[in-house]
């Protein structure tokens, strides 16, 4: 059964407050840390990892944010988020037999917290058996004290873009068939970087800046990939920023507005009982890439909810099925 975060993300993803059932908030407990000594809580950052910025990060103030990373969800399946990530990093999984292909992973959380559990280190262990080399990125939250507070999730992710390409012979992948996957707002920041690569986020601070940040391909898993159309309001707090946005601060996150002819191959997947992100999100993105005559692959699953990531469908479901058919999609990308 998928972990319904929809009872701690609230109003995180721009749309109404869910309510629970008594059932549901009795099987959540209030977050723990991992230091606590849960047995469940996951090594993070891996042993294998790297910083994304030499000093500190575009629009730092002079306090930081505090690391605050918590197990949640209910009690038989808790998991790791991320909260207070002063130092961006990418944690790095390799496959036991490498074929080149390589893949950006972020994990959603509605810009509030990074589900770096079930969206990053399940989702890898699901593709580095199929060969692929992931790289999970844990990000800078918007509203955690960073100048130009709309661009530090897309800062980091161009970066790491950049890096991976800068470093492939490190890690034996091919820089030209890196491609990117995101989850729920962590899918509406590799839209982004599908439609806004190249977008000006940031002063170079090294040679790695040269380096293009677009993607071979892009998967968006229920994706949110516009805050202001589809069922969201750019009115309601979307975690990327606070209050209404600026009408060209509102355009130019609008990663659905932006598909173009230059936008990359695209591989989308949502369930029809999600209720956290419209499942016409996805629809709209696929026929906005048809339009544009943009390769898009779709898998619309009749049940999966929200957040159910790499491994929390029951096995029955074809959902369950989506990392081997992206595997399958991108080795042809």
């Amino acid at each position: 059964m998928p972990i319904d975060r929809r009872t701690m993300l609230g109003t995180a993803l721009g749309v109404a407050t869910f309510a629970a059932t008594s059932a549901r908030a009795q099987q959540w407990g209030a977050p723990a840390s991992p230091a606590a000594g849960d047995p469940k809580a996951p090594q993070w950052p891996p042993a294998e990892h790297f910083k994304l910025w030499p000093g500190k990060p575009p629009g730092a103030q002079a306090k930081l944010p505090t690391p605050d990373n918590t197990m949640n969800g209910p009690a038989d399946n808790r998991e790791l988020w991320l909260r207070g990530v002063a130092e961006p990093h990418v944690g790095v999984f390799r496959p036991a037999r490498p074929d080149g292909r390589a893949v950006l992973v972020i994990p959603g959380g509605g810009y509030q917290f990074v589900s770096v559990h079930n969206e990053g280190i399940d989702v890898a262990a699901e593709l580095t058996a199929q060969g692929i080399t992931c790289f999970v990125l844990a990000y800078r939250l918007p509203g955690e004290g960073w100048d130009d507070r709309v661009d530090v999730p897309l800062q980091d992710a161009q970066r790491a873009m950049r890096l991976i390409r800068a470093r492939a012979a490190t890690w034996g992948i091919d820089p030209a068939r890196l491609g990117v996957l995101g989850f729920s707002a962590g899918g509406h920041l590799a839209a982004m970087l599908a439609v806004g690569h190249a977008d000006p986020v940031y002063k170079a601070v090294d040679a790695a800046d040269a380096l293009p940040a677009h993607p071979a391909y892009a998967g968006l898993g229920y994706a949110v990939v516009s805050y202001t159309t589809n069922g969201f309001d750019a009115s309601r707090d979307s975690g990327l920023w606070e209050g209404l946005p600026d009408a060209a601060t509102a355009a130019r996150y609008d990663a659905l507005a932006r598909v173009s002819g230059a936008t990359p191959p695209c591989f989308v997947f949502h369930a029809v009982d999600d209720g956290s992100v419209p499942i016409r999100q996805s629809i709209a993105w696929m026929e906005a890439c048809l339009a544009a005559k943009v390769p898009v692959e779709t898998h619309i699953f009749e049940k999966g909810g929200h957040g159910f990531g790499g491994k929390h469908l029951a096995a029955e479901l074809p959902g369950r099925l989506w990392p081997t058919q992206f595997g399958r999609w991108s080795a042809k990308h």
